[in-house]
C-alpha cells in the first residue's frame, strides 16, 4: 500500500515506514502529524485517484528530528559595475517516518 502525499508544496510517493525530509513542520521532536492532503492511494492493486483529494484517507507521520540542508551560496553580480553581493542560505527540514497510511 502506498499513497501520494503534499506537504510543504510538495509532493510525496510513501509506504508504511518510510523516511522522507519534508518542508519545516510545526510540531516537536516525537510527536505525530496527520496529513489529510492525500492525491493518490494504492490498495491492493486498486488506485484511487482523488480529485483533487481522496475522500477520508490520511498520512499518520511521525517527527523524529528537525534541521537544516547543506548550505547553498547565492552570489549576485553585474559586470562591469562592480556590484557584488554573496549571500549563504540553509533551508530548514523535518526528517519524519511514515507510521499509517489510512484510506
Amino acid at each position: 500500500m502506498y499513497a501520494v502525499i503534499e506537504t510543504g508544496g510538495k509532493q510525496f510517493r510513501v509506504q508504511q515506514g518510510n523516511v522522507i525530509y519534508v518542508e519545516k513542520l510545526n510540531a516537536n521532536v516525537g510527536d505525530t502529524v496527520t496529513i489529510d492532503k492525500v492525491l493518490l492511494v494504492e490498495k491492493d492493486g486498486v488506485v484511487t485517484v482523488g480529485s483533487p483529494l481522496v475522500a477520508g484517507a490520511q498520512a499518520v507521520l511521525k517527527v523524529m528530528e528537525h534541521g537544516k540542508g547543506e548550505k547553498i551560496i547565492v552570489f549576485k553580480y553585474k559586470s562591469k559595475k562592480n556590484y557584488r553581493r554573496k549571500q549563504g542560505h540553509r533551508q530548514p527540514y523535518t526528517k519524519v517516518v511514515v507510521e499509517a497510511i489510512q484510506a
